[in-house]
């Protein structure tokens, strides 16, 4: 019962040449195979950037930070010794309040 005929095609060829003329309909098939071939261009560069994207994760999923003592070495310049002690720290200033005091 919802078989396509060959004659049902038929019809819906005549059908289509009445509505929009026998000049425009290649214009119009082309226009849509145009747009296909966008979408799917547009999908797999979508892909492409999913798999870029996973592929930056997994690398970055293996990274370790330096432990203290690496980090204080690597910001000391070269041939200089780092120090034992530690800086001393900075007092936590609320940046609000700085500007409430100016």
């Amino acid at each position: 019962m919802g078989a396509l005929k060959p004659w049902h095609i038929a019809v819906l060829v005549v059908v289509l040449i009445l509505l929009f003329g026998a000049k425009r309909l290649p214009d119009a098939a082309r226009s849509l195979g145009r747009s296909l071939r966008i979408i799917k261009a547009e999908t797999r560069s979508l892909q492409d950037d999913d798999r870029d994207l996973a592929e930056k994760a997994d690398a970055q999923a293996g990274y370790q930070p330096l432990p203290p003592q690496a980090q204080q070495a690597a910001q000391q310049p070269y041939g200089q010794q780092s120090p034992q002690q530690a800086p001393p720290q900075q007092p936590v200033v609320d940046p609000v309040q700085r500007v409430r005091d100016n």
